[in-house]
Formats: C-alpha cells, sequence, structure tokens
C-alpha cells in the first residue's frame, strides 16, 4: 500500500458525508450524480479498483 496508510472504514464514511454536508451548506451542485445510475457507478469504481488490486497482489 502506497504510503502505509490504514484507517478503518468509519473514517472513510464520516469524511464522505462531511464533504456532502459542507457542499449542501455551501450550496454547490453535487460531485456525484443524484441518481441510482451515479451511486452505482461509484460502486463499479470502487469493485473495479478493488478488483485490480487482488489481482495485482495475487
Amino acid at each position: 500500500m502506497a504510503g502505509g496508510f490504514n484507517y478503518p472504514p468509519w473514517v472513510g464514511i464520516a469524511v464522505a458525508m462531511l464533504i456532502g454536508g459542507l457542499v449542501r451548506l455551501l450550496k454547490l451542485p453535487i460531485p456525484a450524480p443524484p441518481t441510482v445510475v451515479g451511486a452505482l457507478m461509484v460502486l463499479a469504481m470502487t469493485v473495479g479498483y478493488l478488483l485490480t488490486n487482488w489481482l495485482l497482489h495475487r
């Protein structure tokens, strides 16, 4: 892992919620498509990243 950082998953969730709240408070456009398709795209990118990481380290 580059950098050697190892944070628990709740840290990522907390940061994402903080960014989402700030985006809403500042009345900025949401940085992701606000649809089910947008959520699936984020999920697909995450799964692709994890799968590629697993394949590279086999």
